[in-house]
């Protein structure tokens, strides 16, 4: 296996002169000036005396320097910690302390908020815009970084671009998935993951120099890390960071602009375009009549569905879907469409893949088969029919948590599987269905298993649901829904009525032991992960 470093060192001398990392409408960085803006890092590191091993914070929104300052840290073998930008002042920096980091890379808002000298062993907080000094821990720190932003640049030429990679089973990543400052799980991944999970996305999802992807996902999670970052770069791909989250009508322009060739993104996002865009336009008559004649239909998804390519550049090959299950009625109607849908199923604590398929062998309502760098089980007497706790164990598998032996020991099996929380089954062409989270199965009175996920589906398929949370409460099982209606709707005008029909409809198509007995509507809608999940257990 070849470690992602040698596949980056190869890439900056191949690509020296071209473009590689562009923030939209602003700064472009060839990999020549990713290399000395690397360079100037590593000077700053020797000189603050921090050595390979040591932890290097990131908090901010993503950005090309986000991108370096990652790199930066890997190809000094640091431990680089990305950490969330959305996450409180207070986490971010609880989480830096928790780390044991030496140097944080963040912004002048949030660094603002902070007190950086209550971080044992912190020596220094850098401005992740210019790579300016905001802290320094004392005034050996201070002079150490000014001598090292004093020094002369060495002219670099692609011959001398050389970044070790004798470190494949070090770590080199913790990744928090949480910002608590309780008890947090710090993910520790060696390079042996990431560069599995890069391996296999090139491999399997090819990609070639002078390309150009987007950057929307949070860098500091795993999916938008290895898959919008690291695999699309390391293929010579141009890279544009978007920044912030974008609005439509951002999202059209860069769409329109970049051209990119993929578009990894998370189910809430295209479930939007297919609610808001595509639904309307074919309950409007005309459509709403000539749907229902077979080749006409055809004919009228697939061009609906062109004008959805259209509308993402014109080039793009495939549409990875990770971070959640997707609605299956809006997975049937994107394949009807023929948009180039995939769900793939992973976790952090896999660096983060661990099934895929490609869009034209996917089996719809599945979430891919197991990628080649790790076996899977199901922790069940007929893994084909009976859902099980599916466990993983491979080259992605991460080296436990940080500083959290007793959350590691828990994780794993005795005989070394990853637990993975979630229940599934695998057919015997080895595709994956989830079933749903094993925390979240519930138990019914009669012995039955019942599993919201499934529920909710049904429900987020109904007209006018935007959302659906599935909980029990004295035994009985009730629905929270968030409502996907304009101003001045007439439903808002009988939401309770509203509510009531819902749970009828609902309760047509369900088994009489996972009946829905309420249905609540929340004016103000879920709260979310980055990932764009619902918060469960904010409502349990």
């Amino acid at each position: 296996m070849d470690h992602f470093l040698t596949t980056f060192e190869e890439i900056t001398r191949s690509q020296w002169d071209r473009p590689a990392l562009t923030n939209f409408h602003g700064k472009t960085y060839t990999h020549a000036e990713m290399a000395q803006e690397i360079a100037r890092l590593h000077r700053l590191y020797k000189e603050l005396g921090i050595q390979p091993g040591d932890k290097i914070a990131i908090a901010a929104k993503n950005s090309a320097q986000w991108a370096i300052a990652l790199l930066a840290g890997f190809t000094y073998h640091a431990v680089v910690v990305p950490i969330l930008a959305d996450f409180t002042p207070q986490n971010i920096q609880a989480l830096t302390g928790h780390a044991d980091s030496s140097l944080l890379f963040t912004d002048q808002k949030i660094f603002a908020a902070m007190q950086p000298a209550e971080v044992e062993g912190l020596k220094a907080v850098m401005n992740l815009e210019d790579f300016s000094m905001l802290y320094a821990a004392d005034e050996a720190a201070a002079e150490a970084i000014k001598k090292a932003a004093e020094a002369p640049d060495e002219k670099l030429t692609p011959d001398m671009i050389h970044y070790a990679s004798d470190n494949m089973d070090e770590m080199v990543i913790i990744n928090y998935t949480s910002g608590t400052t309780g008890n947090p799980k710090g993910i520790m991944l060696n390079a042996r993951s990431l560069s599995a999970n890069i391996i296999y996305g090139q491999t399997n999802i090819p990609n070639h120099p002078g390309e150009t992807a987007i950057s929307m996902l949070p860098l500091a999670h795993m999916y938008g890390l290895t898959f919008e970052f690291l695999y699309t770069f390391l293929g010579g791909c141009h890279l544009y960071f978007l920044g912030k989250m974008p609005t439509p009508t951002v999202l059209m322009q860069a769409f329109a602009e970049i051209k990119p060739y993929i578009l990894i993104t998370v189910p809430l996002v295209l479930e939007k375009i297919v609610k808001s865009k595509v639904m309307p336009a074919l309950n409007k008559a005309p459509l709403r009549q000539l749907k229902h004649i077979p080749i006409i239909n055809s004919i009228i998804y697939k061009a609906i569905g062109k004008k959805i390519m259209q509308f993402f550049g014109g080039n793009i090959r495939t549409i990875p879907i990770g971070g959640a299950a997707m609605n299956p009625t809006v997975e049937k109607i994107l394949r009807k469409m023929r948009v180039p849908v995939t769900v793939g199923y992973g976790m952090t604590e896999c660096g983060p893949l661990i099934s895929y398929a490609d869009w034209t062998i996917a089996k719809p309502g599945c979430c891919g088969r197991i990628v080649n760098h790790l076996d899977i089980r199901v922790d069940s007497t007929d893994p084909q029919n009976i859902a099980g706790e599916l466990q993983v164990k491979g080259d992605g598998v991460m080296l436990g948590y940080y500083k959290n032996p007793e959350a590691t020991a828990a994780t794993f099996t005795a005989d070394g599987w990853l637990r993975t929380g979630d229940l599934g089954t695998i057919d015997k062409e080895g595709n994956i269905s989830i079933r749903g989270r094993s925390k979240c199965m519930i138990l019914s009175s009669s012995g039955q298993n019942i599993y919201p996920e499934e529920i909710e589906g049904r429900i987020n398929a109904m007209d006018n649901i935007n959302e659906s949370l599935v909980l029990e409460r004295d035994h009985r099982l009730v629905a929270l829904i968030s409502l996907n209606v304009e101003e001045g709707d007439p439903i808002l005008q009988d939401v309770q009525g509203f509510a009531e029909k819902v749970r009828q409809e609902v309760n047509l198509v369900l088994p009489s032991y996972s009946q829905i007995s309420k249905v609540e509507v929340l004016a103000d809608g879920f709260v979310h992960t980055p990932k764009h999940s619902i918060k469960r257990y904010l409502y349990t």
